[in-house]
């Protein structure tokens, strides 16, 4: 070993010490484990602890498990338990590989031009793993292995772009078992996607929460979501009230989680809000990515102890990390380190002194061991050779220091499916997980009606909180409806008038879909929660797809109320009562339709800007042949299809029809005739010496007050002829059911969010 450590010296002289390597017994000056536990038990077992130590002895999350022995917990053997007990659960994975193609112009580059210094540096670390045959991939992973149990925190720790992210997606499943190479398996059996989601959680790295529900509202709706129906209501408010105490957020417990406009919890307690929301079913296995990022020690420190309580409760908690703090590092029990996809160290985390000591590079005794591995690799990598040095080490290092035949008392003693039994008979919640039959398969919570309920409540909630939204919205709508009723004020039954009402209607149906744009920002909002909550099983996506068109449409309705009164009595519309009532309908069923474009647009497009410009575009095409600028019967046969694709053509027909398709209106009598020709800037005298002139030639008598156009005469000159008003109606709603089933498929297409 020394040997090996001389001659990394050798060829990387820069990173030698001044000084020579400490003899073997300055070495034992370095605190312990168990030593640095007891450092922080004040904060980690404090009997008279705040609320957010308050784990609840009453809780239903905690177990009647033994502590730990002293030093066990660094300890490669040992783990949140007493020596000797048999665990139920331990997660293998071995030689995990994972390999992407580069890009031809990004920062992956196969000829290396455009990348930066560290990623020159990465694929120097990485290029042993790249095959021969095949030069344009690079190793995201490669043949990394491990093992976590029960009872544990494995942390998986690196510099930025060495893979973390990517072993915690590989061992949840999220990436195609087509393109990772390797094996995982939970006691000793390989896990299936259908068994690992429903005894498994992922936090992602952002909080992806409600900002106007309250904590307590967040966990209960997700108790809603991911516990049974058959656990009664009084147990899941104790279920959520316990997971509350084990947060440590009984204070914040009625603040709401706010956003950039609104002031709620704190940043650590939002994260221990996003953890709660996917541990309320108390699964076996959690999966976190770097739940500290962006938190201050302390807010880090507080999430860690979260998770430890959890580990303690009998799951497996597997978390990347960045850069944790000493006392950070004395919760976890066990340690990968990762540069470029290779594994430069595994093992406990008091492991790392007499490991990089061996190496070569003693840790000294005032500075954070952690910081010091990774200021120590990002020499390495920015050297000649790279980590391929310490990589060989500690292949060789983890030969020597081969498991101890106590690491047998870890061996699970049960299958996976008794196994999981037992964990659901001692109080563990695995959602959708049935082995009283004999066989594992998976299900939803809940049926779909009540996913629809819960999810509707909790969007209205929301909603209902931030009425600013909806307010500016029927600001938008009765503000345009007064322009339009005093630019179109009491319009007359003249040809100017009959052009006139085309206009109006051409207008104010197209702004009924340009005013849908506003739900675009929705879904896009909403968009990683529901990934999230549907990832593992939370819902359906049916139960969205409902519940988003039921919440939506009440404000439809006022919308469409407010702009017919507002329009219909001031432009001086046709039809009376009946006249109305089918003018408020069509101004309903164009918001419907629209709103259901809209959706649908924002399940495909994830980008607000592109989403508003292909919006803005597309409906401006719809307007272009909807039958106003050109009338049906003059477009192309070639663009003749787009008419009929047309949203606005149906309701702007329909009100059409409504307005002229009615026996006794008449809009051009007499000498009216004349008014968009020539001769109607004559006297009156020579337009009715003209008129008779006419009426002698075709043995007709016009006069000044017979009706030569009617309602269906318009009708006619502007070709809305092949369908009535209640056809167009129809037709206009069903555009909006139609968006929504593509909105559906667009969810269930676009929310495989695994990588290939």
């Amino acid at each position: 070993m020394h040997a090996m450590a001389r001659a990394v010296q050798d060829r990387l002289p820069f990173l030698a010490s001044p000084p020579p390597p400490a003899p073997a017994p300055a070495r034992t000056r370095n605190p312990s484990l168990s030593e640095m536990l007891s450092l922080v038990s004040a904060a980690t077992i404090d009997p008279a602890g705040t609320d957010d130590d308050a784990s609840g002895s009453g809780s239903v999350f905690s177990l009647a498990m033994p502590q730990p022995a002293p030093g066990g917990v660094g300890d490669d053997n040992a783990s949140g338990a007493a020596p000797g007990r048999t665990i139920q659960f331990r997660l293998a994975f071995t030689d995990l590989t994972y390999s992407v193609r580069r890009s031809r112009h990004g920062g992956d580059d196969a000829d290396g031009k455009l990348c930066l210094p560290v990623q020159l540096r990465s694929d120097r670390v990485t290029a042993a793993a790249t095959d021969a045959h095949a030069p344009r991939t690079k190793a995201l992973l490669d043949c990394v292995s491990g093992e976590a149990r029960e009872g544990e925190i494995l942390a998986v720790m690196g510099a930025s772009g060495s893979g973390k992210s990517t072993l915690i997606d590989a061992l949840a499943n999220r990436i195609s078992r087509d393109a990772l190479k390797g094996a995982v398996t939970l006691n000793g059996e390989p896990l299936t996607g259908n068994i690992l989601k429903s005894m498994s959680a992922y936090v992602m790295q952002d909080d992806l929460l409600f900002p106007m529900l309250t904590v307590t509202e967040t966990l209960s709706f997700a108790a809603d979501f991911r516990l049974p129906r058959s656990l009664s209501a009084a147990k899941k408010r104790s279920r959520v009230q316990a997971l509350i105490d084990q947060l440590g957020l009984r204070a914040a417990a009625d603040t709401i989680i706010g956003d950039e406009g609104h002031r709620g919890v704190s940043g650590g307690e939002r994260r221990r809000v996003s953890i709660g929301t996917d541990i309320i079913h108390d699964p076996i296995l959690l999966f976190l990515d770097e739940p500290t990022s962006g938190l201050d020690s302390t807010s880090a420190f507080m999430v860690v102890k979260v998770l430890r309580r959890i580990a303690e409760s009998g799951s497996i908690v597997i978390t990347s990390i960045h850069q944790p703090s000493q006392r950070i590092l004395g919760l976890l029990d066990r340690l990968i380190l990762l540069s470029g996809g290779r594994t430069v160290f595994s093992g406990a985390p008091s492991s790392l002194p007499p490991y990089f000591a061996e190496f070569g590079f003693p840790v000294p005794d005032d500075e954070n061991r952690a910081e010091f591995a990774l200021d120590l690799i990002r020499e390495l990598e920015s050297s000649p050779t790279g980590t391929k040095p310490l990589v060989d080490f500690h292949r060789t290092w983890k030969l020597m220091h081969a498991a101890s035949p106590d690491a047998a008392a870890w061996a699970p003693t049960m299958s996976l499916k008794e196994a999981i039994s037992a964990s659901v008979s001692r109080g563990k919640l695995v959602s959708g997980a049935d082995v009283a039959a004999g066989e594992m398969r998976t299900s939803y919570a809940n049926p779909f009606w009540v996913e629809m309920k819960v999810l509707t409540r909790r969007s209205a909630l929301n909603t209902r909180r931030m009425p600013e939204l909806f307010l500016i919205r029927l600001g938008a709508v009765v503000v345009t409806g007064v322009i339009l009723a005093t630019v179109f004020f009491r319009l007359d039954q003249s040809p100017k008038g009959a052009q006139e009402r085309l206009g109006f209607f051409a207008f104010a149906m197209s702004t009924m879909f340009y005013t849908c744009a506003d739900a675009l920002p929705v879904f896009l909002q909403e968009r990683y929660v529901f990934l999230r909550e549907t990832a593992y099983g939370a819902y359906r996506h049916v139960s969205y797809v409902l519940s988003n068109a039921i919440v939506s449409f009440p404000p439809l309705v006022v919308l469409s109320l407010a702009f017919a009164f507002t329009t219909f009595f001031a432009v001086g519309l046709a039809g009376g009562v009946s006249g109305f009532a089918f003018y408020t309908l069509a101004i309903l069923a164009s918001f419907w339709a629209g709103s259901g474009f809209v959706t649908f647009l924002s399940g495909v497009i994830p980008h607000v800007m592109i989403g508003y410009t292909v919006v803005v575009a597309i409906l401006a095409y719809f307007l272009l042949f909807s039958g106003f600028f050109i009338n049906r019967d003059r477009i192309p046969a070639y663009w003749l299809w787009f008419h009929y694709m047309s949203l606005v053509k149906y309701p702007f027909e329909g009100v059409l029809q409504n307005e002229f398709g009615r026996a006794g209106e008449c809009f051009v009598r007499g000498a009216q005739i004349f008014d968009n020709s020539p001769i109607g800037r004559l006297p009156e005298a020579v337009k009715e010496r003209v008129l008779a002139s006419i009426s002698s030639s075709l043995g007709y008598r016009i006069a000044p007050d017979t009706c030569v156009a009617n309602g269906f005469t318009v009708l006619g000159q502007v070709a809305v002829t092949q369908l009535g008003k209640w056809e167009c109606l129809l037709v206009t709603a069903a555009w909006g059911f139609f968006f929504r089933i593509l909105f559906y498929f667009s969810l269930v297409l676009g929310s495989k969010n695994k990588r290939r």
